[in-house]
């Protein structure tokens, strides 16, 4: 059984697809990161894929097809990916456990590594080095 770094709702992959399909040409998915930013420190980061960066990780969901920066794996193990659309704003939303606090805005968050000893300890696989 293959462990996945992150999740997907259904109306992250939907959003994903849509993206991906009003891109046209040589688009294939997403990125996501993790970049330094913001009144918190960190902020995640979306990206158009046209070549996909062998040394990232893959999750697929219905066709979306969404690569991880290895950077970010860490930071991401155990987040959930959706996407919402409320009155004030429509976007990519993280459920991520290994965020310790978010700015006021929302625009950014403070995030800690995930801690690898408590997943090996409540049965999870771990992340390969």
């Amino acid at each position: 059984m293959a462990f996945a770094v992150m999740t997907l709702t259904d109306a992250a992959a939907n959003r994903v697809k849509a993206i991906v399909d009003n891109a046209g040409g040589d688009a294939r998915g997403i990125r996501v990161g993790i970049k330094k930013g913001g009144c918190a420190g960190m902020e995640y980061s979306v990206d158009l894929v046209t070549e996909p960066n062998a040394k990232d990780d893959l999750i697929e969901l219905n066709g979306a097809r969404v690569w991880i920066a290895p950077e970010a794996v860490l930071y991401l193990l155990g987040t959930q990916m959706d996407f919402e659309v409320t009155t004030l704003r429509s976007g990519f939303t993280f459920h991520n456990p290994n965020q310790t606090s978010a700015c006021g805005c929302g625009e950014s968050v403070e995030l800690k590594p995930a801690d690898l000893a408590a997943l090996a300890a409540a049965g999870q696989p771990t992340v390969r080095a």
